[in-house]
C-alpha cells in the first residue's frame, strides 16, 4: 500500500515495484522508495501496539502489500537487560537483542527471508533461492518449505555442519561450490540472469534488505519508543548496519521517537576478513576487498561487502566506529555472553561482544551511555568454533567419594 517503487541510491533514478537489483543507469544499489508521508498518517504507537508481537506490527514500513501470509511467528525477540555483562565490561547499561532465539532457525535472517518470500508471493515467483554463508541458508529452507515453495540454496563448501544439516533437514535443493561467498554469490548472479527464479539477496536484494529493519524497529519499542545511545552491529555485506541507520530515520520521521535521537552505530568484523572495519579504520572512501576470508566467523566471511562503503559512511556520519577482533577474542566473546547472561550465541556474536568490550576500552563508547548489543545468531549452529576451547568435565565413578576429591578440586580453583 505505501511501496511507490524502487530508487537507486546514487542517482535516484525511479523503478516500478519489481525484482530489479542495481540500476540501469549508473549501476548503483536499488532500495524500495515509501510514500513517507502517508505512512506517517497512518502509523502511530498506539497502533503498533495492538497488533500481534511479531515483526509484522510495523507493516506500514514494511515492502508488502495486501494480506500477511508469511513469517507471523517471526520477530519480536527479547531485548535482554544485561546487567551482568555490563558489570563484565564496565558500563552503566547494557543491552543485548537476541535473536539467537528468533523463530523458525535461530537468526536475524529469519526477519528478511519472511520479506523477500513475501514478495517473491507477491511477484509470482515459482522457486527461491539465495547464495549464503549459513544462517540464510537455514532461514530460505525454512520459511519456503512452510510456504510451500521450491527451493535452491548455494553455500560455500566449508561451512559449519551445523548450519549444512539446518538447511538439509527442510529439504532443500543444497549445492555446496568450492570457494569463498563471493564466489558463490557471483555463480548465483548468474543463475539468476539465467533461470526465473527469486534470488532473495540478488535480484529481491532491495526488499529482502527492507526485514532488517524490524530488528531495530523492535529494539526502539522495547527502550520506550527511545533510541540508545550506542548500538553495536556486526557486519558481513553490511546489510544490517545500514538498516538499523534507516529504521532510526524512519521512526523519526514518522513522530515515533519520544526524544531526538543521537545514536552512534559501531560495526564489528573479525580480523580474518574485515574489508569494512579496514576502511572505517584508515580513513578510505573505498572498500578493499578481502580476497581470501580466514575466520571462525564464517556468517560474516564476505571479502567484497555489497553495502560495504554505504556502512563505513554510517559509522563515520554517526559519530561510531568500525573495530575487529581474532579469533581468540570472539571465542571469549561467546564465552563471557554465556557464561554472564546465559546466552549461547554463534561466533558472529562473539565477534559483536569482543568489539564492544574493545570499543569500550578504548574510549568509544562512554560507560555511562545506553548500549544495545545485536546478537544474530545461536551457539547451536558453530560448535566447531569451541572444539578445544571449554574445559573438559571431569569424569568419575557413581560414588561419592569421588564426587568429594572433585568438588574439592572446583572449590580450590575458586
Amino acid at each position: 500500500m505505501f511501496v511507490k517503487g524502487l530508487k537507486c541510491r546514487e542517482c535516484g533514478k525511479e523503478y516500478p515495484d519489481s525484482p530489479l537489483y542495481v540500476c540501469d543507469y549508473c549501476f548503483g544499489p536499488l532500495e524500495v522508495d515509501y510514500d513517507y508521508d502517508k505512512i506517517k498518517k497512518e502509523i502511530t504507537i498506539d497502533k503498533i501496539k495492538s497488533r500481534e508481537p511479531n515483526m509484522w506490527r510495523y507493516q506500514e514500513l514494511l515492502p508488502i502489500k495486501g494480506e500477511i501470509t508469511i513469517g507471523k511467528n517471526v520477530g519480536y525477540t527479547p531485548l535482554v537487560k544485561a546487567d551482568n555483562l555490563a558489570k563484565a565490561l564496565g558500563v552503566k547499561k547494557l543491552y543485548v537483542k537476541n535473536d539467537s532465539v528468533n523463530f523458525p532457525t535461530l537468526s536475524f535472517k529469519d526477519r528478511v527471508v519472511s520479506v523477500a518470500v513475501a514478495k517473491a508471493k507477491e511477484f509470482g515467483f515459482k522457486i527461491v533461492a539465495c547464495a549464503s554463508t549459513g544462517n540464510l541458508a537455514n532461514s530460505v529452507a525454512a520459511l519456503t518449505a512452510s510456504a510451500g515453495y521450491e527451493s535452491y540454496v548455494f553455500i560455500p563448501s566449508n561451512l559449519e555442519i551445523g548450519k549444512v544439516l539446518g538447511t538439509l533437514i527442510y529439504d532443500t535443493n543444497l549445492i555446496k561450490i568450492n570457494g569463498s561467498y563471493d564466489r558463490v554469490n557471483r555463480l548465483c548472479t548468474e543463475i539468476a540472469g539465467k533461470h526465473d527464479w527469486a534470488f532473495v539477496n540478488i535480484n529481491l536484494r532491495p526488499y529482502y534488505a527492507e526485514g532488517s529493519k524490524s530488528l531495530t524497529f523492535e529494539m526502539i519499542e522495547q527502550l520506550g519508543f527511545k533510541v540508545p545511545d550506542n548500538i553495536v552491529v556486526p557486519m558481513a555485506g553490511g546489510s544490517l548496519i545500514t538498516k538499523v541507520g534507516k529504521a532510526i530515520d524512519e521512526f523519526e520521521y514518522c513522530g515515533l521517537l519520544k526524544e531526538k535521537p543521537k545514536t552512534k552505530i559501531f560495526g564489528a568484523q573479525a580480523k580474518g576478513c574485515n574489508p569494512i572495519t579496514a576502511a572505517v579504520k584508515e580513513k578510505r572512501e573505498f572498500i578493499k576487498p578481502v580476497r581470501t576470508p580466514n575466520t571462525i566467523a564464517k556468517s560474516l566471511a564476505i571479502g567484497n561487502p555489497a553495502d560495504g562503503y554505504y556502512a563505513s559512511d554510517l559509522m563515520n556520519k554517526t559519530g561510531g566506529y568500525g573495530e575487529d577482533v581474532t579469533d581468540e577474542e570472539i571465542v571469549e566473546g561467546m564465552k563471557l555472553l554465556a557464561s554472564t547472561e546465559g546466552i549461547f550465541t554463534e561466533t558472529a556474536g562473539g565477534v559483536t561482544v569482543a568489539v564492544a568490550k574493545k570499543l569500550i576500552d578504548k574510549g568509544y563508547i562512554n560507560k555511562s551511555e545506553t548500549t544495545v548489543l545485536a546478537i544474530t545468531g545461536n551457539g547451536l549452529k558453530t560448535l566447531e568454533a569451541l572444539t578445544g576451547k571449554l574445559k573438559e568435565p571431569a569424569t568419575i565413578e557413581p560414588n561419592l567419594e569421588e564426587f568429594e576429591k572433585v568438588l574439592a578440586k572446583i572449590r580450590e580453583k575458586k
